[in-house]
Formats: C-alpha cells, structure tokens, sequence
C-alpha cells in the first residue's frame, strides 16, 4: 500500500512539473520587430534586435508573451526582476531584454 501511494506522489509531481512550464500558443506577430527608426540614446539596433530573439526565445519558452507596451517601464523592470532568473537570463541579457520590451528606455 505504502509503494502505491508513494507511486501516485510521484506521479503528481511529474505530472506538475511537466505541466509548470507549458508554452502556449505563440503569436510573435504582433510584436514589434526592432528597425533602424527604434534606436535610442540608450539602445543600438543591436541591442534591440537581440533582446527581442531573447524575449522570444527564452521568455517565450515557458509562456505566452506579452506586447512591450502592455507594462511601463517600471512595470518591466519589477518583471524582469522576477523572471529573468527563471529564464537563466544573465544580467546582460536581462539588459537587453528590457531594453527590447521599454523600446530603448
């Protein structure tokens, strides 16, 4: 009895970590794709396009994705907080991640 039940446990807790980072349906389509007119004082071309293959590639991932101007820059910089470790963005990336999603704040 004791096997069967520490079989069911076990077999929760694959089903959970199975299921805890599903990607959804991805629509990058309405995401904007960095153009030479998105540059900043603060961020090149290339720094833009790649925190937006980041954003794609390793945030979307685990998740659907967000427009960069569904948050503020404020709000980006608490969720990259939050998330950036769980994406296994080093700091780098985690800056030009945000640097995609504030559009060159």
């Amino acid at each position: 009895m004791k096997k069967l039940k520490l079989t069911g446990i076990i077999g929760v807790g694959i089903l959970v970590l199975a299921t805890s980072c599903k990607k959804e349906d991805l629509s990058t389509n309405s995401l904007y794709v960095p153009a030479s007119t998105d540059v900043t004082a603060n961020a090149t071309l290339a720094e833009l396009q790649s925190g937006h293959t980041l954003y794609v590639g390793r945030c979307g991932a685990c998740h659907g994705l967000y427009s960069p101007d569904d948050f503020s820059s404020a709000q980006w910089t608490s969720i990259l907080s939050s998330m950036a470790p769980k994406a296994g963005l080093s700091s780098s990336e985690k800056t030009l991640v945000y640097k995609y999603v504030s559009r060159g704040q």
